[in-house]
């Protein structure tokens, strides 16, 4: 069973790097500013959890303070 740890034992840049893709991307598509959950930085850890960790989704979701559905 995965831990529900939110530490992240990637760079910072790394996690700068991916939200500052996912912040483009969202200019790109034309996403009004606040209108997500998260910010871009939030989301990109949430994704490097996921991805690094294997991070249940529920426990992403917690740590996030964001409904389940939403993670």
């Amino acid at each position: 069973m995965v831990s529900c740890s939110a530490t992240l034992d990637v760079p910072r840049q790394l996690a700068l790097f991916l939200s500052s893709l996912l912040a483009a991307h969202r200019r790109t598509i034309g996403t009004p500013r606040r209108s997500r959950a998260l910010s871009p930085f939030r989301q990109a850890v949430l994704v490097l959890r996921r991805l690094r960790h294997g991070a249940c989704i529920h426990c992403l979701a917690r740590d996030a303070g964001i409904a389940k559905a939403t993670a």
